[in-house]
C-alpha cells in the first residue's frame, strides 16, 4: 500500500486559477473523502493527481508504508473510476476487462486471470459475457471500478462513484468499497455525506480550489463540540408536555420543539446529558434518537461552504 504526497500543487487556466498551492498527504491504506461544493477543485486534482491534466506547479509523489518515495510516472501504481466511466457497449464485461489488461501490460492469460478474479468480486460474474450495452447503472459503475483494479495499483482515485446512481447502486458500490477499505489507500470525491460517514477515516474539505479543512474524520467530528443536545421521540400522548418539562432539567438553558424532536441547549453538556439519560429511563420515552454535542459531516460541510 502506499500513500499520496502532495506539495503545491497548483492548476490554472489562463488567468484563473483552478487550484490553489495544495499541500496534502494521503495516509496508506486509509480511506479519504475529498468534499466541496461545485467548482470547488475536487475532479481538477483528482485529475492532476491520476495524469490525465498537466499541473501548473508541485509535486505528487508516493510513500510506501517503508517509506519508499516514488515520484514521476506514477500511472502503474493509480486506478482511476470516473464520474462517467466510458466503455465499449457491444464488448462483453469479460472481453472489456481482458483488453483493459492487457492495456496495462498484462500478458494476455495473466489478463484473463485477473479479469475473472475482478469480475466475481464486483459481482459481475453471471454478467461476465453479457454485452456492456444491457448492463445497468449499478453494473458499470462496478465494471468500472474492476477496470480501475485490474493492474492492482496501491492507491484508488475515484470521482463522484455514486453520485448517478439509485439507492440499490449506491449501497452496491458503496459496500464494494467497504469490503476494499484497508487493502488499499482510496480518495474519491463525492456528494453523498451520508455515505462518507460510513467509509471515510479522513477527509478533506475544499472551497474555491483551496483545502479550508483536513483531518481525520473522528477528531473533527468531535472538534469544537457544540453544547446542544438533539433528541428524538418516537410519538406518544403525553410528547410534547414531556419535552416541554425538559427546560427544567439541571443545566438545561432552553428547549426548542419541533413535533416530536427537542433541540436542548446546555449550560453543561455532560450534566445535561446524564440528566436527560436519567429522565428518558425513569419515563421510559420511546427514543428514536439522541445526538450529544458531536457534529454531523452535514453541518461540518456547511460550515465550510458558508463560511
Amino acid at each position: 500500500m502506499s500513500g499520496l504526497v502532495i506539495k503545491d500543487l497548483t492548476k490554472r487556466f489562463g488567468s484563473y486559477t483552478a487550484v490553489h498551492p495544495l499541500n496534502l498527504t494521503i495516509r496508506a491504506g486509509k480511506c479519504t473523502a475529498l468534499l466541496g461544493p461545485n467548482g470547488a477543485g475536487k475532479t481538477t486534482t483528482l485529475h492532476m493527481l491520476t495524469g490525465l491534466l498537466k499541473p501548473t506547479g508541485g509535486s505528487i509523489a508516493l510513500r510506501s508504508t517503508t517509506g519508499e518515495i516514488v515520484k514521476g510516472d506514477l500511472r502503474e501504481h493509480l486506478g482511476f473510476l470516473p464520474q462517467a466511466p466510458s466503455f465499449n457497449d457491444w464488448m462483453t464485461g469479460r472481453e472489456w476487462l481482458c483488453l483493459m489488461g492487457q492495456l496495462s501490460g498484462q500478458s494476455s492469460k495473466e489478463a484473463s486471470i485477473q479479469a475473472d478474479m475482478w469480475l466475481e468480486i464486483t459481482g459481475l460474474k453471471q454478467a461476465a459475457r453479457r454485452r456492456i450495452g444491457g448492463y445497468s447503472g449499478g453494473m458499470r459503475q462496478r465494471l468500472g471500478l474492476a477496470q480501475a483494479m485490474i493492474h492492482s495499483p496501491s492507491l484508488l482515485l475515484l470521482d463522484e462513484p455514486v453520485s448517478a446512481l439509485d439507492p440499490i447502486g449506491r449501497r452496491e458500490v458503496m459496500s464494494l468499497l467497504q469490503s476494499m477499505k484497508g487493502e488499499l489507500t482510496l480518495l474519491f470525491s463525492t456528494h453523498v455525506l451520508h455515505e462518507v460517514e460510513e467509509l471515510c477515516d479522513d477527509l478533506v474539505l475544499m472551497k474555491d480550489g483551496r483545502v479550508v479543512e483536513q483531518g481525520e474524520w473522528s477528531k473533527l467530528r468531535n472538534a469544537k463540540r457544540s453544547s446542544v443536545l438533539t433528541i428524538e421521540v418516537d410519538p406518544f400522548p403525553e410528547a410534547a408536555a414531556w419535552l416541554s418539562s425538559l427546560r427544567n432539567l439541571p443545566s438545561i438553558n432552553s428547549v426548542e420543539i419541533t413535533g416530536s424532536t427537542a433541540i436542548l441547549h446546555a449550560e453543561d453538556i455532560d450534566k445535561a446529558r446524564q440528566a436527560l439519560l436519567k429522565e428518558m429511563e425513569s419515563k421510559r420515552v420511546p427514543l428514536l434518537r439522541f445526538d450529544a454535542g458531536v457534529r454531523s459531516l452535514e453541518q461540518l460541510f456547511m460550515e465550510v461552504v458558508s463560511a
